[in-house]
């Protein structure tokens, strides 16, 4: 297996449009043992694309998973063997996605309708990247259905019929008609004790759960429950929510990184990718980094310069320094 720093004890979530190598370099400011995740990556789109684009990312990420969506196991296999080029620390197949546009292309949480198929996909997968674990992120279960025996037959015939021994379980089901995707995440109920249920009935997997979490104290009431937790859209909206987790799950001594310290980071960080010359702008990253005043006075002006289409247009990375020093303003001015 490749190299496997820390335990899945937290990890962020893959979440398409956000998860990208900008917030990921965040994140890992933040948390340097928290795993993460790429956004889904259509396995054709890596196979039949620019593998570079899709894929490159910074060392510094690690331990990062790739999140790859799709139905073909040929196809799955050939973007997971390009994949190994890139140092990833697993690769994981979306079972779980409820877009429209995924239905159309019959995976995400289409798949949880075919067990068998999905149990093809893995050992597809595991067969081109030997030395890479091969994971699955999906639902509860699709639609109506509501017994706890649907998971508990998917994952069981998946351990049985596949190498894959770790399950990542967002705790709601995906009703694929009916539901957009936002919907999907907050109407079907969240069902924490089937997952601490598949716990108890395979000790032998890895169970992380997923869904609906927020707090430091859920994240601590889930562990005792189940191996892991991941954690999405608050991770995105309020990111300085990681910042306690190293010390408070991983036993980690160093300190945290303080607020001021990680903005230089940041404004290094981006001058670099802008001096590239590569296409990135000061917005594609600034973007990532609204939410990092979470809670705190100065949040509003953050924000507001941060998003600002005429402030970003000049795309200097010492608007990520002006915005802050206008923060540090406000707050002694209060």
């Amino acid at each position: 297996m490749s190299k496997t720093l820390f335990p899945r004890t937290l990890s962020i979530a893959p979440m398409l449009d956000w998860t990208d190598r900008h917030y990921r370099h965040m994140a890992r400011q933040i948390t340097r043992h928290t795993w993460l995740y790429t956004e889904m990556i259509h396995a054709g789109a890596v196979v039949h694309g620019d593998p570079q684009r899709f894929l490159a990312k910074h060392e510094c990420e690690n331990p990062v998973a790739l999140q790859l969506g799709g139905s073909d196991p040929e196809l799955l296999a050939k973007a997971a063997k390009i994949a190994t080029q890139f140092d990833y620390d697993e690769i994981n197949l979306n079972c779980g996605c409820p877009s429209p546009r995924v239905q159309k292309g019959a995976f995400g949480a289409c798949l949880m309708g075919d067990v068998d198929l999905v149990a093809g996909c893995l050992n597809a997968m595991q067969n081109a990247a030997p030395d890479c674990e091969i994971t699955v992120k999906h639902r509860i279960g699709i639609d109506k259905q509501s017994e706890y025996q649907v998971v508990a037959d998917f994952v069981g015939t998946l351990r049985e019929k596949t190498a894959c021994r770790t399950f990542i379980v967002h705790a709601r089901n995906a009703w694929l008609d009916g539901l957009s995707p936002k919907e999907n995440r907050e109407i079907p109920p969240l069902k924490y004790d089937f997952v601490y249920q598949l716990k108890r009935d395979f000790a032998d997997l890895n169970i992380i759960i997923n869904g609906g979490i927020k707090t430091n104290d859920e994240i601590a009431q889930h562990l005792q429950h189940v191996d892991g937790v991941m954690v999405g859209r608050e991770a995105y909206h309020n990111p300085m929510l990681m910042r306690d987790w190293d010390r408070q799950f991983y036993g980690d001594t160093l300190p945290e990184i303080r607020l001021d310290e990680l903005v230089a980071r940041l404004h290094t960080y981006a001058s670099q990718q802008i001096q590239l010359n590569q296409g990135t702008t000061l917005r594609h990253m600034a973007r990532h980094y609204l939410g990092l005043t979470h809670g705190l006075q100065g949040a509003k002006i953050w924000r507001r310069m941060l998003s600002d289409a005429d402030l970003l247009k000049t795309n200097r990375a010492d608007l990520i320094l002006q915005a802050w020093q206008q923060v540090q303003n406000d707050i002694q001015t209060a």
